[in-house]
């Protein structure tokens, strides 16, 4: 007996498994795997939505390499655009050559108007084989719907004394100025006309009372005029001024073109006289300041000496560019 007691003694000692169960070692391996991996998915969970631990790192090594594509990307896009505009350039010449080969261009700015875009359509003008009549620069005066009594009164005077049958009696006040103007710069013949007496008359009127800059050589009268807008008043009233203006000088010219920036297209001041029925006599164009914007100004003037009326540009309704 005393050595069975001793063998089984010794057997348990040296053999403990056989006492043990095998399984609760099993269910506790599974339990922490199941564990980690679910560790794993908060946390994974957490870095995309931006919770848990790695809240405080994560969205910094995000927002580093975001940070990172986005400053490349304007980078990019100002290349690609800078890019595009002098490849417009050099190839504007060619592209507008020919276009308004013996036609001239009655050149009227608003007030506010940028230099370099006005020296950047001349230029395009000569290109296109055209030639600029005179530069008309409006008046403060002339656009502001404070001055509106000014303009009308100058406008009634001149109907009566010179306007006779080339300028509607019921035009309202914007429109009979616009006509004037019209008469003074502008002819229906698209081989150009010469200034007669009633004209230098209107535009001596117009200039005296401060309405408009004279050109030192006003030159023969153009059968297309080119509008070049200035400072957008963003005001209704300026819209109104502006509109009637675009309309009389339509009345008088075989065509005109509204022209102004990408930033007077849509919301801006082009984009609101598109929406008012003078444009339906008038072309426009937005994005002088572009390469792509002064051809297509180019393009527009040659359409208007046979169709009046369309909205191009960056934001025209009718394309980019006139193509027909």
């Amino acid at each position: 007996m005393g050595r069975r007691r001793l063998a089984h003694r010794l057997e348990h000692h040296v053999r403990p498994d056989r006492q043990r169960p095998r399984n609760p070692p099993v269910i506790t391996l599974r339990h922490h795997v199941l564990t980690i991996v679910a560790v794993f998915l908060a946390l994974a969970a957490g870095i995309v939505l931006g919770g848990g631990p790695l809240s405080d790192v994560g969205p910094g090594v995000v927002a580093t390499g975001t940070a990172t594509d986005e400053s490349a990307a304007p980078v990019e896009a100002q290349a690609g655009a800078a890019y595009n505009d002098a490849a417009l350039s050099a190839l504007a010449p060619t592209l507008v050559s020919g276009r308004l080969a013996e036609r001239s261009v009655a050149l009227v700015t608003v007030p506010g108007a940028d230099e370099q875009d006005v020296t950047a359509l001349t230029d395009a003008i000569s290109a296109a084989g055209g030639t600029v009549s005179a530069r008309y620069s409006l008046g403060d005066d002339l656009v502001d719907p404070g001055q509106k009594s000014l303009v009308d009164t100058l406008g009634s005077q001149l109907l009566t004394q010179q306007g006779g049958d080339a300028v509607a009696a019921d035009a309202s006040t914007y429109d009979r100025i616009g006509q004037l103007i019209g008469l003074a710069v502008a002819t229906k013949e698209v081989e150009g006309q010469d200034a007669t007496g009633r004209s230098r008359a209107v535009l001596d009127a117009v200039t005296g009372a401060g309405l408009m800059e004279q050109p030192a050589d006003p030159g023969r009268r153009a059968p297309l005029v080119l509008l070049v807008l200035g400072t957008d008043a963003a005001d209704e009233g300026a819209d109104a001024v502006l509109a009637g203006i675009a309309e009389g000088l339509a009345a008088q010219a075989t065509g005109v073109v509204v022209a102004g920036t990408v930033a007077d297209g849509g919301p801006g001041q082009l984009g609101r006289l598109r929406a008012d029925p003078a444009a339906a006599v008038v072309a426009s164009v937005d994005g002088i300041d572009t390469s792509a914007g002064r051809v297509a100004a180019i393009l527009a003037l040659q359409r208007s000496l046979t169709t009046p009326g369309g909205a191009f540009g960056a934001s025209g309704a009718d394309g980019t560019v006139p193509l027909g």
